[in-house]
């Protein structure tokens, strides 16, 4: 009863306006945090804020002032501090204006407490601090404008450490809000209840007097001026006096609210002092969990409570309200929570997450039991969203009729405009732990006439708590209960994920669309999305959609938006859709499509988190769609669109505009509109209040894309949601955490501070600097919240829990309880079942016998039923599951003898074993590869350790093939005992040896062939010294085909051991030597041809004459290719000694011969054929008569090509001595002959082959008959191309003096003659070879008969390959003449004979082998008396391959004369020979090897005993496999007499010896090798010393299966008595043999191949080079490294190359996992980025089809556009046009795309308008106009090695370039001429390179990280000198400011952008914090530069020094040179 009647008395309290309240939570302070718009002031001892302007100044006291400063130690001023030792330990007055809530001595050091602070307008702020003044001050006329929010949250007092023993965990929280107007200001000081837990702090200098000083709370005015130049203390103000007044303030207040206060502190007008408002607050003491009540005034100074009278509000009142400027729409402004208890005690928050609640959640003058008008039901009116009203307090539940009465009485206060806005980043007003009021049925009745409610069906936390996520907390409410994030996680409480982590969605897609008229079905195909959450960036991809479709769904970008929703970059005042619906929700979507009115519905459902927190939805299509082309690009503009949330539903509904550009169609435009609502599960019970929000979404960039040969349609969105009419790219949002430009890891968090500034914090459940940020594997760290019967799988960001075998999750979904087996009942009938811990136990009830399973009333009952192991073992052996006979190799259960599954079940062909519980399920982590020692499955299962990237690695690789054959070659990856790869990793197979970093990424540099030393991977990494010249050109030299081949002929250059080129060059197969300079060059005058002296080279040449015009012409003679080989045919002009050209000049290889003037021009009519008599050349000239057309046709024929080539084949006209046609005309080439007319033309019919006789043609013409059929196919074959060269191969048809074919047509090339019919048809059967007897075609046909099976056979076995080349060895069945089969075979290769039947079947025991009499086939066959089962096993070992082939090694039974197997059977390959009994068994202990006595086979077997261990051992180490081959090498122990192993064994392969124990182990020590003196095995061991690295190497080789086979080719080392390596090892298997250091490792140059002399183990051996190219993976890899100098960061990209260079399908950030696939060209595939544990699955790239070549390689500028930025992005040139100074990204495209390049440097010639460009990857220097369709144009392709910077000079029309690797600096006219290196000393590691033109002036940057520096030189390369050598680091960017005429760089080591004077003068520090700089352009005031950690182009203004602008390519991949393109010249171009 006694609570009756308080809360009778509580209503008579709210009656009279009186109730006792408790302290202020801090969930009721003001709103603050990050994502409140607060700025967070820097941690330290005595900081300041920046300047907090003012949009509006504010009166303190009587002054006014426009700015304010926010300072560590608990003050606000109206001007600068000054340090804080001037104030801090005095009291008031201050000298400078202050507003002081705890004036103290404040230290946030090292991260004790952040301190917040902004201005604001928001109206729920305004509204409250007006609320408050019109509580305390009620005659005021006071409508805020404006509001200052300063926190100080959990900030720690100094502490000197020198006192303590460390820092105190004491912290206080406070706020001081200021609000004004235009004429006055108010403050409030609000104090939390456990806000307060040190009340002073020690002076710094107490010289160790212990004295503490009390806060200081108050205001001082400050230093006021009088008479002018004199000043005097201002007034101040103080609230405490002394220590207890302090500990005071969050006790009492003076607004009525224990630890609120209220002061007015200015008025424009007059104002002496401070005035604090004056209403008492009640405490209740003590505190409770509840609204405790009391009457006692506790509060000092002002005594009595005061009452409100009845009539507070009168009319003007009134009327102040209504004229109160109600604002709507800001998200900020939310009323009170209804209900809120605000008990809960909060625990500190961090930095980012504050734990306040944030504007949006209201809590206006809710501190308590408040004097309010009493709702039952929240409501909804007709007004507009933005001005909903509601009362500003929590409604609580009375009668209806008590509060209609109270609503009379009850005091106004202005209505509040209210607008819905959630919490941020779960600053929720709620903590673990919290509780409701607890209520009892019986004395309140609930029944207010709304809900009915009772406490026994509320659902509380104790009952439901499982519904919350596991990264959440359950708060119970009155009406039940709600889940709530954890601090670090987001959601809806049901479901949590990490703040800042990337997050993945997976579902399938379903439904019919109809595309046009045509229906397509959607069946379960699958849907993958990735989302970036710290710039909102969501990609979707859906695969396998089908080509029509794919087309017309790529407008519906809206599928995608869902998860841009879901999880958008979130501005001030907002929060994603995540954290309302959790992840289970519903979306339904119709979009409408115009004109056409096509529908389409989409229904989008969210099911919730699977295992790996990956979002899963389902979508579901139907409806109608427009066509759109194949082919077709959509694009779509940025829009914003307007979200309106409910409670429970979120609508929207947008028209949205894209436009479809098609070959077919052009551009067309169209549009759709959207209408949605989402609908999802809201908690109410925490009385939020309901009311409407809206929230825009701002979708800046949306790209849509359909792979029709992936099939993959992919939508990529960047997505921000903000307030609504909040532009996202303002000024006041340009923080780049707001932005999403800044570059904090995808898995961390952006936290804004002040300005630009922000700062990066890795999300929840990762560790790292926020740039680059790691998983924590919280299994590992013993972080995870598993318990008992459960194990910890890691997940990134988090874990989860799985049970053990025999337990599964209980009611709460986290706790593993038992499973009770006995349930199921797998016991017999007659058996109990008893239930255990994890397991159960199956027990025969008395009387019965048996194992439980099985229980019979007779013992030992052989009979009973099969068990499921038996079952599932019978139904494996029988072949059932496959419906067919059993596979080899498949996997057989054992079964114990009580038909359970044996605990360790072994796969009898792989010899992997495992553990298996009862129901034979596989225990996880038990699995065991052959070779190792199983898991005991008796021990119960311990955690298992997560695989790592490399154990994964090494299980993925693939070593054995389907068919269970090893596959040869595989690299498998090395890894340690903690699954990290070691350090060296080698190839097995191909002995290639090489270091990793941490990821396995090769090293590089450090791959080392097979028999040389491999590199020390401990050691760091020396710089590498540049190849020379030479040696590029050597290793550029290809000697080797693609397929392995030696390429013959080619010239390899000789260089000494310095890299220079040897001063005599050789070619090895002309035998040619010649003498070359230092570049390479020959030197005039030294060739000499094989076999003659060559030239002593080391000779000076003597002085040279100018080579005359003969010798330059024959110089320039290329006798050799560019490759190396010789070039046969070219013509080489002949000069006499003095240089001139011999008057007779012969052509080496066709044998002309022809006469020449001084200049070397042939002399008309001089030529001679070969053979001919050579004209006499030093006889005068006749005069010369004028060619005839004859001779003109002669001349003009092309017998030369332009190179001097002779051109064979070409036909030459003969002309007679007057120049005319000889009658006859013959091709010299094909030997045709013909008669030809006066003009040369042929005279028809005239034409005769070679070798017939030719026509008369000075016979004159007969009348020309037409042309038969013959003639005319004769005359149409082309024998001639239309060059005139021959056709050689052709068939030329022959026909007879009539024009009709002759019987017998022969082809003239390859030899086969036929008969033909009179239309010249091949008559079947006619055909002949070449060299065999033709057919006479005379004799008439006869009837062809049909062949026969054996003529058949015989022409359908292949003799020959593809290609024309012989196959040998293949049998080709003999046939008589009649088409039969001949009675005797014999194989052509082999040399067996055998007898065969009527089918070609061989006649059993007919065959022979090579030498022996065949047998006599046509003796008749005797009865054939049925094979026996020697025979039958005899004939079934396959000696042939199906192809024919012997297949060599195979064993074949010996059968007798019977067929019955010979006692004796020996094996023809290994020797072995062995006893067998009648079925052809072995018989044990009857094996001899070769050379030794063999068994006596007749001699009867004693009894035999039973097989001892190591006579199984022996029996199972089987010479030879199941398909009969033997295995060579296998080691087979011996056995003595007793079947005891002999205490020495030796391997009869290997030569090794050992000792071994009575169980055959080997004893350690006694092993030795072959050639040395074994051990005593008699003799007891020696004290064993530690095994040695040799022998622990040595022992854990594998040389022997599980099943006893040997594994062939292992490698074992070799020790020394004392356990180290021999100097030298020798593998067993194959013979080669190398020299090892002492660790082991091979010593480069060593290895020798078997029967090769070993090398001296003692001599030091020179390595030989490799010579295989580098591939564009390669250089771009070493390129790379070289620009990280060598040592890349763990963040920083290089590509990932397979070893035969081409680029892995995977490539990643250094050793991140974000990840990506690419195709063979290194090009990233779109929406494949990842980040997580798992990388993505990337097939390896192929080669396109050459039915779709490559794109052509042409330029598209973007158009209506004069500035454009044009930048290299590896394989393309993209262009970005500038609007003014903002980088345009609508309009950006790709220029040029290049494949297989890497461009680098780039650089635009203006008066050209073409644009140039520097391409690693093909070395070389390129150039195209920037025009539609123009084509690159290569200008420079030789001796270019790393091609980098490139620079154009405008006005000098030349080029510059840097060249990295030879490090010089080069310069060439722009069309490539004129060449010439400027430097080549005193570089390390040019970079980039500017020119300016209106000075001549060069500068380049030199990244040496010894000594970087930039230089400058004229253009002539004079005048060199330093421009910048201190204080910088990798100065990768150059530019030139034309404003200011400075050098400008940006530096990729210091992370600076600067500028100096030429004269190194006026250095400046534009900006001092970029990311990673690689290139840099001037233009307008800003800097342009291309940034590789954030994969963009960033802008940067030179006066403010701020980032304003940035552009991120929709494929990320760095981005290299960038330039600045215009339509004309800009003034100081350069």
């Amino acid at each position: 009863m006694e609570r009756g009647v308080m809360l009778a008395v509580c209503l008579l309290c709210w009656s009279c306006s009186v109730c006792v309240v408790t302290a202020i939570k801090r969930a009721d302070m003001f709103p603050y945090g990050t994502l409140s718009g607060d700025l967070i002031l820097a941690e330290g001892d005595d900081e300041t804020s920046r300047v907090l302007s003012l949009p509006k100044p504010l009166y303190f006291y009587g002054s006014l002032f426009s700015q304010l400063y926010v300072a560590t130690n608990g003050i606000i001023s109206g001007q600068d501090l000054p340090m804080e030792k001037q104030y801090v330990d005095d009291g008031f007055p201050t000298d400078f204006p202050v507003v002081a809530p705890f004036l103290a001595d404040i230290d946030t050091s090292g991260g004790r407490g952040q301190i917040y602070y902004r201005v604001t307008e928001t109206p729920s702020v305004l509204n409250r601090v007006a609320q408050e003044v019109h509580r305390g001050f009620p005659d005021a006329k006071f409508t805020p404008t404006h509001v200052v929010v300063a926190t100080w949250e959990n900030v720690a007092a100094y502490e000197e450490q020198t006192r303590t023993a460390g820092p105190s965990n004491k912290v206080n929280t406070f706020q001081a809000v200021i609000g004004y107007d235009e004429t006055d200001s108010y403050v409030l000081f609000l104090y939390p209840e456990d806000g307060l837990n040190y009340f002073g702090t020690r002076p710094k200098e107490s010289y160790n007097v212990e004295i503490e000083l009390p806060a200081r709370v108050g205001f001082s005015r400050g230093e006021v001026t009088y008479l002018i130049f004199s000043r005097t203390e201002g007034p101040h103000y103080s609230v405490t006096s002394d220590e207890q007044s302090v500990k005071n303030l969050y006790q009492v207040g003076n607004t009525g609210i224990p630890g609120v206060w209220l002061f007015h502190t200015g008025n424009r007008y007059s104002f002496d002092n401070i005035v604090p408002a004056s209403i008492g607050g009640l405490l209740d003491t003590p505190p409770t969990g509840g609204h405790g009540l009391s009457l006692d005034s506790t509060t000092p100074e002002y005594g009595e409570f005061e009452e409100y009278p009845d009539n507070t509000f009168d009319s003007d009142n009134q009327e102040e309200e209504d004229d109160y400027p109600h604002t709507g729409g800001d998200p900020e402004f939310q009323p009170a929570p209804a209900g809120g208890d605000h008990s809960e005690s909060l625990q500190p928050a961090s930095p980012d997450a504050p734990s306040s609640p944030s504007e949006d959640s209201g809590n206006q003058l809710s501190y308590g039991s408040e004097d309010v008008p009493l709702t039952s039901e929240p409501r909804y009116n007709s007004e507009p969203a933005e001005r909903q009203y509601a009362p500003p307090n929590p409604p609580e539940r009375v009668p209806e009729g008590d509060a209609q009465r109270t609503l009379k009485r009850q005091p106004q206060v202005p209505l509040e405009v209210v607008d819905v806005y959630p919490s941020h980043r779960n600053e929720h007003p709620h903590s673990p732990g919290g509780h409701v009021v607890s209520v009892e049925g019986d004395d309140v009745d609930f029944d207010t006439g709304v809900i009915q409610y009772t406490t026994e069906n509320k659902e509380t936390c104790a009952r439901f708590q499982q519904q919350c996520s596991q990264n959440a907390f359950c708060s119970d409410y009155a009406t039940g209960f709600c889940c709530h994030c954890r601090p670090g996680f987001y959601g809806n409480g049901r479901h949590c994920l990490p703040e800042g982590a990337p997050q993945r969605v997976s579902g399938k897609v379903s439904g019919t669309v109809t595309v046009g008229s045509t229906p397509v079905e959607l069946n379960n195909i699958d849907l993958h999305a990735y989302i970036v959450v710290g710039d909102g960036r969501a990609y979707t991809a859906i695969s396998q959609v089908p080509e029509p479709v794919g087309w017309a769904l790529m407008p519906l970008a809206p599928i995608g938006e869902l998860f841009g929703w879901l999880f958008a970059l979130e501005l001030p005042n907002s929060q994603a859709g995540f954290k309302i619906t959790g992840a289970e929700f519903t979306r339904h979507a119709e979009v409408i499509f115009y004109p056409g009115n096509q529908r389409l519905s989409i229904v989008q459902t969210g099911h919730g988190l699977d295992d790996h927190n990956h979002l899963t939805v389902d979508t579901v299509v139907s409806g109608n769609v427009p066509f759109l082309p194949p082919g077709a690009e959509v694009t779509m503009d940025p829009f914003k669109e307007t979200y309106q949330y409910y409670p429970s539903v979120a609508t929207s509904s947008s028209v949205r505009e894209f436009s479809v550009v098609s070959a077919e169609r052009g551009s067309e435009s169209f549009s759709f509109q959207l209408k949605q609502n989402i609908t999802y599960r809201d908690c109410r019970h925490d009385n939020r209040a309901a009311v409407l929000e809206t929230l825009q979404i701002t979708m800046e960039r949306v790209f849509v894309m359909y792979v029709k040969e992936e099939r993959i349609l992919r939508y990529a969105i960047t997505n921000k949601i903000s307030p609504v009419r909040v532009d996202p790219t303002g000024p006041e949002l340009v923080n780049p955490c707001y932005a999403g430009n800044h570059d904090c890891d995808t898995t961390a968090q952006c936290i804004p501070l002040e300005g630009q500034v922000f700062q990066c914090q890795c999300a929840t459940g990762y560790r790292g600097d926020g740039h680059n940020c790691y998983d924590i594997n919280e299994c590992d760290e013993g972080l995870s919240s598993c318990g008992a019967h459960s194990q910890c799988v890691n997940l990134p960001g988090s874990h989860r829990c799985q049970c053990q075998s025999g337990y599964e999750f209980g009611f709460d979904g986290r706790t593993c309880v038992d499973i009770d087996e006995c349930s199921s009942t797998p016991c017999h009938i007659s058996a109990r079942c008893i239930n255990g811990l994890g397991s159960f136990l199956c027990q025969c009830q008395p009387g019965f016998y048996g194992d439980g399973f099985y229980c019979s009333q007779t013992e030992g009952q052989t009979v009973r039923p099969r068990s499921q192991c038996e079952q599932h073992r019978d139904r494996l052996q029988s072949g059932m599951e496959q419906g067919g006979p059993p596979s080899p190799g498949a996997f057989i259960p054992q079964c114990d003898s009580d038909g359970r599954y044996q605990p360790l079940q072994c796969h009898g062909s792989t010899g992997h074993c495992w553990c298996v519980d009862f129901r034979g399920q596989e225990r996880t982590g038990t699995r065991t590869p052959p070779g190792t020692a199983p898991k005991d499955c008796d021990r119960p299962d311990e955690p298992v350790r997560p695989k790592t990237h490399c154990e994964h690695h090494r299980d993925s690789v693939q070593t054995t093939s389907p068919g269970g054959y090893p596959i040869v070659g595989a690299h498998v990856p090395q890894c340690d005992a903690n699954g990290q790869y070691t350090p060296l990793q080698c190839h097995g197979s191909t002995g290639h040896c090489w270091c990793v970093d941490g990821n396995g990424q090769e090293r590089a540099g450090t791959r080392t062939p097979p028999g040389t030393t491999p590199t020390d991977c401990d050691k760091p990494d020396e710089p590498e010294r540049p190849k020379t010249h030479c040696e590029h050109h050597r290793d550029r030299v290809q000697t080797t085909s693609p397929d392995g081949y030696p390429v013959v002929g080619a010239y390899v250059p000789q260089c000494d051991a310095n890299g220079q080129y040897r001063s005599l060059q050789c070619h090895g197969s002309t035998g040619h030597c010649w003498c070359v300079d230092g570049r390479g060059q020959e030197r005039a005058g030294t060739r000499t041809p094989p076999g003659t002296p060559s030239v002593d080279c080391d000779r000076p040449d003597e002085p040279e004459r100018p080579k005359t015009y003969c010798e330059q012409h024959r110089d320039s003679v290329q006798t050799t290719s560019p490759e190396g080989y010789s070039i046969v045919g070219a013509y080489v002009p002949q000069c006499d000694a003095d240089g001139q050209y011999t008057s007779l000049q012969c052509h080496g290889s066709t044998g002309h011969c022809w006469c020449v003037d001084g200049r070397g021009q042939e002399r008309a009519g001089t030529r001679t054929s070969p053979g001919t008599p050579s004209v006499d050349c030093d006889k005068p000239d006749e005069p010369e008569r004028p060619k005839t057309y004859c001779e003109q046709h002669r001349d003009s024929v092309q017998t030369t090509s332009p190179e001097g080539y002779s051109i064979v084949g070409a036909y030459v006209p003969q002309c007679d001595a007057d120049g005319q046609y000889t009658s006859l005309q013959c091709h010299g080439s094909t030997g045709h002959c013909w008669c030809v007319d006066g003009r040369g033309q042929e005279r028809a019919g005239t034409r005769t082959s070679p070798g017939t006789p030719s026509v008369d043609c000075d016979k004159p013409d007969e009348p020309e008959r037409p042309k038969t059929y013959c003639e005319q196919h004769r005359d149409s074959v082309q024998t001639t191309s239309p060059e005139g060269y021959p056709i050689v191969g052709v068939f030329v048809p022959q026909c007879d003096s009539n024009g009709q074919y002759t019987s017998q047509q022969c082809h003239g090339s390859t030899g086969h003659c036929w008969c033909v019919d009179g239309r010249g048809q091949e008559r079947a059967g006619t055909r002949t070879p070449p060299g065999t007897p033709s057919v006479d075609c005379d004799k008439p046909v006869e009837p062809e008969r049909p062949k026969t099976y054996c003529e058949q056979h015989r022409d359908s076995v292949q003799t020959t390959s593809p290609e024309g080349y012989p196959i040998r060895g293949v049998f080709v069945p003999q046939c008589d003449s009649n088409g039969q089969y001949t009675s005797q075979q014999c194989h052509g290769s082999t040399g067996h004979c055998w007898c065969v039947d009527s089918r070609g079947q061989e006649r059993a025991g007919t065959r022979t082998p090579p030498g022996e009499s065949a047998v006599d086939c046509d003796r008749p066959v005797e009865p054939e008396r049925p094979k026996t089962h020697c025979e039958h096993h005899r004939d079934s070992v396959q000696t042939t391959s199906p192809e024919g082939y012997s297949i060599v090694g195979a064993y074949v039974p010996q059968c007798d004369a019977n067929g019955q197997y010979t006692p004796l059977q020996c094996h023809g390959s290994t020797g072995h020979c062995w006893c067998v009994d009648s079925r052809g068994q072995e018989r044990a202990g009857t094996r001899t090897p070769p050379g030794t006595q063999r068994k006596d086979c007749d001699r009867p077997d004693e009894p035999e005993r039973p097989k001892t261990h190591c006579e199984h051992h022996r029996h199972r180490a089987q010479t030879i496999s199941p398909e009969g081959y033997p295995i060579v090498g296998a080691y087979v122990p011996q056995c003595d007499a007793d079947g005891q192993y002999l205490p020495l064994q030796c391997h009869s392969s290997t030569g090794h010896c050992w000792c071994v124990d009575k169980r055959g182990q080997e004893r350690t020590g006694t092993r030795t090798l072959h050639g040395t003196q074994p051990k005593d095995c008699d003799r007891p061991d020696e004290p064993e010393r530690p095994k040695t690295h040799c022998e622990h190497h040595r022992d854990r080789v594998q040389t022997t299966s599980p099943e006893g086979y040997p594994i062939v080719g292992a490698y074992l080392p070799q020790c020394d008595a004392e356990g180290q390596y021999l100097p030298r090892q020798c593998h067993g298997s194959t013979g080669h043999c190398w020299c090892v250091d002492g660790r082991g490792q091979e010593r480069a140059g060593t290895r020798t191949r078997p029967g090769a002399p070993s090398v001296d183990c003692d001599r030091p051996v020179p390595v030989a080079p490799t010579q295989r190219p580098e591939s564009v993976c390669e250089r771009w890899r070493t390129s790379l490294i070289e620009h990280y100098g060598g040592k890349p960061d763990a963040q920083q990209y290089v590509p990932q190359c397979e070893p035969d260079g081409q680029f892995s399908p995977v490539q990643c950030y250094g050793e991140t996992t974000y990840c990506w696939c690419v195709d063979q060209d290194g090009r990233e595939v779109p929406g494949t980025r990842s980040h997580d544990v798992v990388k993505p699955a990337c097939l390896p790239s192929v080669a396109p089809p050459t039915v779709r070549p490559l794109p052509r390689p042409d330029v598209t500028p973007p158009t209506n556009t004069d500035i454009t930025l044009l930048y290299a992005q590896g394989q393309k040139i993209g262009a970005l046009p500038l609007n003014g100074t903002r980088l345009d990204a609508t309009r950006s495209k790709t220029l040029l795309t290049l494949h297989g390049s890497i461009v680098v440097g780039i650089a635009y010639d203006c008066k050209e308008n073409q644009v140039y460009w520097t391409d690693l990857s093909a070395r070389t220097i390129n150039r195209a106009s920037m025009a539609t369709g123009a084509e690159p144009e290569i200008l420079i392709n030789t001796n270019l090695v790393s091609p980098e910077g490139l620079a154009v000079d405008v006005k000098r029309r030349l080029m510059f370039w840097v060249d990295s690797n030879p490090d010089i600096i080069e310069s060439a006219n722009l069309d490539g001429s004129g060449r010439r290196t400027l430097f080549d000393t005193d570089l390390v590691n040019p970079r980039a390179i500017i020119v300016v033109s209106s000075t001549g002036t060069l500068y380049w940057t030199d990244w040496n990280r010894e000594a970087p520096k930039i230089e400058s030189s004229s253009v002539d390369g004079q005048n060199r000198r330093v421009v910048v050598s201190d204080g910088i680091g990798l100065p990768n960017a150059l530019t030139y400011d034309s404003s200011s005429g400075q050098v400008c760089w940006a530096d990729a080591g210091t992370k600076r952008l600067e500028c100096v004077s030429p004269d190194g003068s006026g250095r400046r520090v534009v900006h001092p914090s970029l990311n990673y700089p690689f290139s840099m352009v001037y233009y307008r005031n800003h800097f342009y530069y291309s940034d590789w950690r954030r994969d963009g182009v960033i802008a940067v203004n030179k006066d403010s020094s701020q980032i304003t602008d940035e552009y991120l390519p929709d494929q990320r991949s760095h981005l290299y040179g960038i330039a600045i393109a215009t339509t004309h010249c800009l003034s100081g171009s350069h």
